[in-house]
């Protein structure tokens, strides 16, 4: 009987079942502001043999690569370690070896380290990871190939960005790693600091295209520091002299940036930004500069004040090949003169903030900024930003409670956005850096958005078609995009955080203070809030100087339930209240070595860590599934979305097709059966959840690779997995027959324990179909 039973079972389990869960990007591939605009572009490089290929970075994106001139993008590094990404090279030749440093050094508090250098032998088909022990924890700014001996390669080396300094490196074991200029004499495979230069940042470099002895570097600490400069090597990076003749006090110094004219490798341009203060203010342009002789004496050009007063954001500079008067300065704009620098041109990019310049094989240039990929043409700009979905999202997506193809994000200096539809291009709502986003569930008419600074809040009374600004009352510090919040109980309450918590009774527009300064000072703020919504009494907050705090008197009065915690220094979604129980919450921590998920039962008195198994990465975002029992747990990480099914034991990633990117939010919706993940380079994906139990065990049967690999998907493998496990531990028939109801609480609860209640309760999933 018992025979025949486990025949017809597996006779039925053998039918197709459930297959793994994928990702699925849902866009922004392009918004409709600036002509279809897309996220921050960080390096460009062009095929010098064949005019249609292109390769860039999304600065949180990875390496794209077109064959087409631009007309179209493939993605070529989404299951590398990591997404962040700062520079690209070409050997000249064999242009199908490709050279990507990780890491964005352009020293924001989204510029995120890297993992080392990669090189591809085959177009970015494949890749090889070097430089690990390095450069992992630091960022690339530029690769330089040797043109006369191709396996020796440069690297300019830089910290992670940040204010204060290095935040966006979130505790990496190797930030304080060494900077300033290294090289390869095996095509990256071993690497040398040159010792002639200073430990610093070099934020630019440049080679004489005819005799590769002669190498360039700027020295650029952002913050200062006496040794930066323009800086000479005639032998290959072995000595070093930095260069005077003209060039300003070394002390005045930040970032720099420097071309060199392939026609005329005598002259070369420099573009110099005032050091920064330890907030990121105050680097404005220091110059521009032009040489004639090879760096021994240096003349001013006229480019004017361009950078605002973050000159470290960007000095880009490049020269027509074939034109030694013809150079380019990209900061807010593009600004190209045709006289050698003695007057120049605004060009009117179709979106600012220029990151990278690169020249194709037919001498057009192409620039990468903060909307994407635009090419000169002439007398315009073509738009290549098609299918190129590096959008980097904030913390604060929200959902439309009728139709789940309505939703808004915002995006770093791409506004707030709205999807209408099930489409990857979002229509722009608002301008600036778009941050919080809320749709009011109980009349989805009615939206609110934000940029940047204190109160700079918009409501929107019919779908978005019209804004109107409503942060009256509000005053005090902020986290750069604030968080705030619809009362789940009383749609026209709503908080608002500044460095304290401001509430509004009539949805906006009217706002006073409500609690005291939930910081340490100035110039600290809180980074996040979350509202029970079971009971809008309980509220919980984070702050930027690492204080979680918790209310339960609706936010006027907070009591602290750590300090010191880790977290990004901008708005986070980092806190997730259990929709039945307001007591209990989950918190994510943003840090290397930290209790990256942890929760509480007791309303932030006591917190227990749930991270046993998570890869050692900064989480930013979680959510639970209460469905369950226990509840199936997510955590948005630097390098994806992972999922716990048995309280936090054990953890693996969730799904397939995600890019290993930084996810920064992350919105459960169990009534709808997905999660949506918004990530800081590769826009926003979803991906269906089952109320049925993932997988409990976190191994596989070593002796059967046919079956037994928990996948996240509860199909006939799982089945079989457990079967061998019991039948491997002698139970007989008395030990598979008995009670099959999953509720039951002698069977059917996944505690990380192989035994009968686990093989009791998938035999109900399987019996159920469930």
């Amino acid at each position: 009987m018992n025979t025949l039973r486990w025949l017809g079972m597996a006779a039925m389990l053998c039918a197709p079942g459930a297959v793994a869960q994928t990702w699925r990007s849902i866009g922004p591939s392009q918004i409709t502001a600036h002509s279809g605009a897309t996220g921050r572009v960080s390096a460009v490089v062009c095929s010098p043999a064949e005019p249609g290929v292109y390769y860039v970075t999304g600065a949180d994106g990875g390496v794209w690569k077109s064959v087409d001139s631009g007309s179209s993008w493939t993605p070529l590094t989404d299951q590398l370690e990591t997404s962040a990404s700062g520079a690209l090279a070409l050997d000249p030749a064999n242009p199908q070896r490709v050279y990507f440093g990780s890491g964005e050094a352009n020293f924001s508090n989204h510029s995120r380290p890297g993992e080392g250098i990669y090189r591809s032998e085959d177009g970015g088909a494949t890749w090889r990871r070097l430089g690990i022990a390095e450069f992992a924890g630091r960022c690339i700014s530029r690769i330089l190939v040797d043109h006369a001996n191709p396996d020796r390669v440069y690297a300019c080396v830089t910290r992670a960005g940040g204010f204060p300094e290095m935040s966006a490196a979130k505790g990496h074991p190797g930030r304080n790693g060494s900077r300033g200029m290294w090289v390869s004499e095996d095509r990256g495979e071993t690497w040398t600091r040159l010792t002639g230069l200073p430990d610093l940042e070099v934020t630019d470099a440049a080679m004489h295209p005819t005799n590769s002895a002669i190498l360039y570097a700027c020295v650029g600490r952002i913050f200062g520091a006496p040794e930066n400069g323009v800086y000479r090597s005639t032998d290959a990076g072995a000595t070093w002299a930095r260069l005077a003749g003209g060039l300003p006090d070394p002390a005045l110094i930040g970032r720099g940036g420097i071309a060199i004219s392939p026609s005329n490798p005598d002259r070369l341009y420099v573009f110099l930004a005032r050091a920064a203060d330890a907030s990121g203010g105050g680097s404005t342009t220091l110059g521009g500069f032009r040489t004639d002789n090879g760096g021994d004496t240096w003349t001013s050009v006229n480019i004017g004040s361009v950078q605002s007063t973050y000159g470290w954001w960007f000095t880009f500079v490049t020269v027509n090949p074939t034109n030694p008067d013809e150079v380019w300065f990209g900061a807010l704009n593009a600004y190209r003169s045709q006289n050698a620098g003695a007057s120049f041109t605004t060009m009117n990019l179709p979106h600012p903030d220029v990151h990278a310049f690169g020249w194709d094989a037919t001498g057009r240039l192409v620039v990468g900024d903060d909307g994407g990929v635009h090419r000169y043409n002439g007398t315009g700009w073509d738009i290549l930003n098609t299918g190129l979905t590096v959008t980097q999202c904030y913390a604060g997506l929200s959902t439309h409670p009728t139709d789940p193809e309505i939703m808004m994000v915002g995006l770093q200096d791409n506004g707030t956005a709205q999807r209408l539809g099930d489409t990857t291009v979002w229509t722009s709502r608002l301008g600036g850096d778009g941050g919080w986003t809320q749709i009011d569930q109980t009349n989805p008419q009615r939206l609110f958005g934000e940029s940047q600074g204190t109160g700079a809040i918009s409501r929107s009374t019919n779908g978005g078609a019209s804004w109107s600004g409503i942060g009256s009352g509000i005053s005090g510090r902020n986290c750069f995009l604030p968080p705030y919040l619809i009362d789940p109980a009383d749609p026209n309450r709503m908080l608002y955080a500044t460095e304290r918590v401001f509430v509004s009774t009539v949805g906006g527009g009217s706002w006073t203070a409500l609690s005291d300064d939930l910081t340490l000072g100035a110039p600290w703020a809180i980074r996040t809030l979350a509202i029970a919504p079971s009971d809008p009494g309980w509220v919980y907050a984070a702050t930027n100087d690492g204080r979680v705090l918790a209310s339960s008197d609706g936010g006027a009065t907070f009591t602290l339930g750590l300090s010191g915690h880790p977290g990004w220094v901008r708005v986070t979604r980092e806190i997730f209240v259990h929709p039945d129980a307001p007591m209990t919450a989950l918190l994510a921590g943003a840090g290397y070595g930290a209790a990256q998920v942890q929760r509480t039962t007791d309303g932030g008195a006591t917190w227990e860590a749930l991270d046993a198994g998570l890869p050692d990465l900064p989480v930013n975002t979680v959510a639970a599934d209460v469905r369950l029992n226990p509840p199936r747990l997510f955590a948005g990480a630097d390098g994806g979305v992972f999922v716990s099914a048995n309280d936090g034991r054990s953890w693996k990633r969730l799904g397939v097709g995600m890019p290993r990117c930084a996810v920064i939010d992350l919105v459960i919706e169990p009534e709808r059966n997905r999660i949506i993940a918004a990530t800081q380079g590769r826009g926003v994906w979803e991906i269906a959840i089952s109320p049925c139990p993932a997988d409990v065990s976190g191994s596989s049967d070593p002796n059967n690779a046919m079956y037994g690999e928990p996948d996240q998907s509860v199909d006939a493998a799982d089945f079989f997995f457990y079967l061998d496990q019991f039948t491997g531990a002698n139970l007989d028939a008395a030990d598979l027959t008995g009670a099959s109801d999953p509720n039951d609480p002698a069977y059917g609860v996944p505690d990380g324990v192989v035994d009968a209640a686990d093989f009791f309760y998938f035999l109900d999933l399987f019996v159920l179909g469930c």
